[in-house]
């Protein structure tokens, strides 16, 4: 990730619109800031959500509130909660995706 050329800005995520983003089960609300090629979210799952894809893209996560479940494909499993995070490349070692039991708030950078 290489964070492009861009003015010292400040985001007040609150007056971002959020989309929806549909999982397996519930739903994923983004806020989403484009700069370039990087792109820098706060994330809402609802309860119960499982995310609908396997995702190879590489991120830096951070959990705000709630607990994230995060599965990689080779079977292993993380519990985050609030103030942990993950770091993972580019189809780094394997697939990940998301779910949540309780809901959770997330910031995330890719």
């Amino acid at each position: 990730m290489k964070i492009p050329e861009l003015p010292f800005t400040v985001t007040d995520w609150t007056g971002v619109a959020p989309t929806r983003h549909p999982g397996e089960t519930g739903e994923a609300l983004w806020r989403t800031l484009n700069i370039g090629d990087l792109r820098v979210r706060q994330v809402e799952y609802s309860a119960g959500y499982l995310a609908d894809h396997w995702c190879d893209r590489g991120h830096v996560l951070l959990v705000l509130e709630g607990e994230l479940e995060t599965e990689l494909k080779d079977g292993r499993r993380f519990t985050l909660k609030p103030g942990m995070s993950y770091q993972v490349s580019d189809f780094g070692d394997s697939p990940h995706r998301s779910s949540t039991r309780t809901g959770a708030k997330l910031f995330i950078v890719d």
